[in-house]
């Protein structure tokens, strides 16, 4: 396992790579600009959710807490993706 340092560096790279993509989609294809504040919202959303969920682990089974805090993050950004695909 990597440490937290790390850990929070990768979710602050990816929420930033995915907002970009958003800004970048919402100007180029001129896209519907609530449907795109409302997916930049939930990108930071999700950054801040994760980043807190680093910050105070549960205590017991550190192993399961990291696996599933892998596994639903991936599903978040997995849900942000098909959402801007949509747009």
């Amino acid at each position: 396992m990597a440490n937290k340092r790390d850990l929070k560096k990768s979710i602050n790279y990816i929420a930033g790579d995915l907002f970009q993509e958003c800004l970048v989609l919402k100007l180029i294809k001129k896209a519907d600009s609530a449907k795109a504040d409302e997916i930049l919202t939930d990108i930071l959303d999700l950054q801040n959710e994760f980043l807190a969920r680093v910050n105070h682990p549960q205590p017991g089974c550190i192993k399961g807490f990291y696996r599933k805090l892998y596994s639903d993050f991936g599903d978040g950004v997995d849900a942000i993706i098909a959402k801007m695909q949509a747009m």
